[in-house]
């Protein structure tokens, strides 16, 4: 069987070693982007789809949700399959934008890795994984290779982003959404309503699991990806 071209989108803060536990080699000829180069979701999108061969399949975590969603806006054609991970459809609030302008001014004035470590850490994982160290470690490297301005370009992506929800209806290719049961920062409301409004879409609940769905439970995320990539 030939495998299938899979572009990968990380959320804020992350990078390949999000999917790194994820199993996927024998199925799909993956590549993972860099979605921090750009400070818009349209911005970050083209350049995605730079990248991207003609036709491929896409599977995007929070960040790479949205801009998942933006691709399905600039070029639906190109997709033929889509995976939302742990995605929020919604434009953003002014409480969101407030806490992300003091996250700039934090990572501007020398606060950079304590945005992550007291403020992001306990709401992105599990509770029970809280002490697990390797993970917190994990967690704490990928955004130090972010860095600070890759963080705020993300920041100010997000802080601008449209509303993605009336593109749902018109997404046509096979759509998996998928969410972390006990996710606080997309909670699961978020993952039902692109559920029911995307025709082509099944959902998948993973249980023990905070927002990094591919690093807290690898094992049930790459199995819901296999079974997606393959169609069964």
């Amino acid at each position: 069987m030939d495998k299938v071209p899979l572009i990968l989108l990380p959320g804020t803060l992350c990078d390949e070693r999000l999917w790194e536990t994820v199993n996927l080699a024998d199925l799909a000829d993956v590549k993972v982007c860099d979605v921090s180069k750009a400070d818009t979701i349209e911005g970050i999108a083209k350049s995605v789809l730079e990248e991207a061969p003609d036709k491929f399949a896409l599977a995007g975590l929070s960040l790479g949700g949205i801009i998942s969603l933006e691709i399905m806006s600039l070029a639906p054609e190109r997709v033929m399959k889509l995976a939302l991970l742990d995605t929020n459809p919604n434009p953003p609030t002014l409480e969101q934008i407030e806490g992300w302008e003091r996250f700039i001014d934090m990572a501007n004035n020398g606060q950079f890795l304590d945005i992550t470590i007291n403020h992001l850490l306990p709401v992105l994982i599990h509770p029970v994984r809280r002490n697990d160290e390797s993970l917190v470690s994990k967690i704490i490297d990928m955004a130090e290779k972010i860095g600070i301005e890759g963080y705020i370009n993300q920041l100010k992506a997000v802080m601008t982003r449209s509303d993605q929800r009336p593109i749902l209806p018109a997404i046509a290719c096979p759509t998996m959404i998928l969410i972390g049961r006990d996710d606080r920062v997309c909670p699961l409301h978020m993952s039902e309503f692109l559920s029911e409004n995307i025709p082509t879409s099944s959902l998948e609940i993973i249980s023990h699991s905070g927002h990094l769905s591919p690093l807290e439970q690898p094992e049930k995320v790459s199995a819901a990806l296999r079974k997606w990539l393959s169609g069964d």
